[in-house]
C-alpha cells in the first residue's frame, strides 16, 4: 500500500512504499550523487585541514611564550568555524528555500575553496603580529558560513532526486563526505610533509594543503554548475508554492518548530558530539596527550576510516527496511557507554611517553617546551579502538540526513533541516576539541588525586553527557519517520 503520508508533522510511516515519489532514473541519481559528493568532501577538506594542523599552527600564529594558551587559542580560532555554521544554515538556507538548491550550493563552494586558499597564504605572527590570528579568525569565519549551507543544500538536492524508499541508502552517500574530507585532508597532509620534510613542512609546507585547495573547488565546481534544480524543489516553485520567508515559516509555524527543536536535541546534538569525538578528537588526542607521532596517528585514523566508511552505507540502506531512529539512537547509546573505556584504552596501547628534545631556552630568552614522544604505539590495537569509535559515528550519523529531508516540507526545507544539524554538529559538536581540552587543563589543576590521575578523560564527560541527554529525547519522543512522499 502506498504511503502519502505528508512530511513535517511527525508521522509514523511502518512499511516501504510501492510507488516512489521520484520518477529519476538510476543513472541521473548517480549523477547527482556523484557532482553534490565531490563538492562537499571539497568543503570538508577545506573545514578540517586547518584543524588537521593546530598544532602546528598554534606555534606559527601566537606568541611561543605558552604554547599550552596557544593550542587553545588556536582550538579557539577552529571552534569560531563551528560557532558561525549556524548563522551560514539561516542565510544560505533561506537562499536555497527561494532561489533554489543548485546555485546555493556552488555559492557556498566557492566561498569555502577562496578562504582555505588564502589561509594558505596568511603571514605568520613573527611578521605581522596580531594581525596574523586576527586574519585567520576572519577566514574562519567565511569558511563556517560557507559550510553552513553546503550540508542542507547537498542533502536536500540529493534527498528531491531520490525514490522514497532508498532514501536512507541515496543520501548515506552525502554522510560519507565528511569522513572522507577528513581522510583526504589528513592524506594530503600525510603526504606534503613526507615530501618536503620535516623541518620544512612546520615553516612553510603546511602551506601546501590549503593551497591544493584552489584546483580541488575549480574542478567541483565545473562538475555542479552542469546540474539542473532539483525535481521537487522546480515543481514548487512552477506552482509557487516555494515559502516568500522561509525563516518565519521554520521558526515561527508551533509546529514546524516543535520539529525543529526535536531534531536538534533529540538527534543532532548527540549525533553531533558522537562524530567530532569519535573522528577528530580521537586523532586530537592520540597527538597531542598521548604524544604519538603525527604520522602514525594519521594511519591509525585513515585505516580506522576506511574500514568504517562503507557502514555509513549499510546503515542508511538499512534504515529504509527497519527506520531511522532505531540506527540512530544505537549509535548514541554506543557513543555514551563506550567512548571513555575506547580512550582508556588507546592509552594502554599507546605505549610510554619519552623526552626526545630536552626542553631550552631559545635565542629571544623564551622557553621552548621539551618534545615527547609516545615510544611503542600498539598500532593495531590503536586502529581496532578508533575503528569502533568510527563505528558508532556511523550508526549516529548513515541515517540521519534521511531523517532530516522527511521531517520537513518542501517549502523549508533546506532552512528548517540546516539550522537543527549546524547547532547539533557545529556548535554542540564543533566545540567538543576546545571543551575537552579546556577540561583536562581544568582537572590537572585540582588538588583531588583522582581527578589528577584521570584528567587526560576528564573532557570525555561533555560529549558522553550529551549523548546522553540526546538520547533521552529522542527515544521518548522522536517518531520513525521513513519512506514518507516528501513533496507538499
Amino acid at each position: 500500500m502506498e504511503n502519502t503520508v505528508k512530511p513535517g508533522y511527525g508521522a509514523v510511516a511502518d512499511a516501504p512504499v510501492e510507488h516512489d515519489n521520484n520518477a529519476v532514473s538510476e543513472g541521473k541519481i548517480w549523477q547527482v550523487i556523484t557532482a553534490s559528493s565531490v563538492g562537499t568532501v571539497i568543503e570538508w577538506y577545506d573545514f578540517y585541514i586547518f584543524g588537521s594542523l593546530t598544532p602546528i599552527i598554534s606555534t606559527l600564529f601566537f606568541p611561543k611564550e605558552n604554547p599550552v594558551a596557544a593550542l587553545l587559542s588556536t582550538l579557539a580560532l577552529f571552534a569560531t568555524g563551528f560557532v558561525v555554521r549556524p548563522f551560514g544554515a539561516i542565510v544560505f538556507g533561506r537562499l536555497g528555500d527561494m532561489v533554489g538548491r543548485k546555485y546555493t550550493f556552488l555559492l557556498t563552494l566557492l566561498l569555502m575553496g577562496g578562504s582555505t586558499f588564502a589561509i594558505g597564504l596568511v603571514p605568520t605572527y613573527a611578521s605581522i603580529g596580531l594581525a596574523a590570528p586576527l586574519i585567520l579568525l576572519i577566514l574562519r569565519l567565511v569558511q563556517g558560513l560557507a559550510l553552513g549551507g553546503e550540508y542542507g543544500g547537498a542533502t536536500t538536492y540529493v534527498a528531491e532526486h531520490s525514490p522514497d524508499s532508498r532514501r536512507g541508502y541515496y543520501t548515506s552517500f552525502i554522510q560519507t563526505t565528511a569522513t572522507i574530507g577528513l581522510f583526504v585532508s589528513i592524506a594530503v597532509i600525510v603526504g606534503t610533509r613526507f615530501g618536503v620534510g620535516e623541518a620544512d613542512f612546520k615553516v612553510w609546507g603546511w602551506r601546501i594543503p590549503f593551497l591544493i585547495s584552489f584546483f580541488l573547488v575549480i574542478a567541483s565546481y565545473y562538475i555542479r554548475r552542469k546540474l539542473h534544480e532539483s525535481p521537487l524543489f522546480a515543481k514548487a516553485k512552477a506552482e509557487g508554492t516555494t515559502s516568500k520567508s522561509p525563516l518565519r515559516d521554520s521558526f515561527m509555524k508551533p509546529e514546524n518548530r516543535r520539529l525543529v527543536i526535536l531534531a536538534l536535541f533529540g538527534a543532532t546534538m548527540g549525533q553531533g558530539v558522537v562524530w567530532y569525538t569519535g573522528q577528530f578528537y580521537a586523532y586530537f588526542f592520540l597527538q597531542t596527550v598521548l604524544k604519538v607521532d603525527l604520522v602514525q596517528a594519521s594511519i591509525i585514523l585513515c585505516v580506522a576510516l576506511l574500514l568504517a566508511t562503507p557502514f555509513f552505507i549499510y546503515f542508511g540502506s538499512l534504515s529504509d527496511r527497519i527506520g531511522r531512529k532505531k540506527i540512530i539512537m544505537m549509535g548514541l547509546l554506543c557513543g555514551a557507554l563506550f567512548t571513555i573505556p575506547i580512550f582508556y584504552g588507546m592509552k594502554a596501547f599507546a605505549g610510554p611517553i619519552t623526552e626526545v628534545t630536552p626542553a631550552t631556552v631559545d635565542a629571544a630568552g623564551a622557553a621552548v617546551p621539551a618534545v615527547m614522544k609516545a615510544l611503542t604505539p600498539n598500532m593495531p590495537a590503536l586502529i581496532a579502538l578508533v575503528f569502533c569509535l568510527v563505528l558508532f559515528v556511523t550508526m549516529a550519523y548513515g541515517p540521519i540526513a534521511a531523517y532530516l529531508v522527511e521531517l520537513f516540507p518542501t517549502s523549508v526545507r533546506y532552512t528548517s533541516l540546516s539550522l537543527p544539524y549546524h547547532i547539533g554538529n557545529g556548535i554542540f559538536g564543533g566545540l567538543v576539541p576546545l571543551i575537552a581540552t579546556a577540561m583536562v587543563a581544568w582537572a590537572a589543576t585540582q588538588p583531588s588525586g583522582f581527578l589528577q590521575e584521570h584528567s587526560i578523560y576528564f573532557g570525555l564527560v561533555y560529549p558522553v553527557v550529551i549523548a546522553l541527554i540526546s538520547l533521552i529525547i529522542g527515544t521518548i519522543y522522536m517518531k520513525d519517520i521513513r519512506n514518507v512522499k516528501i513533496m507538499d
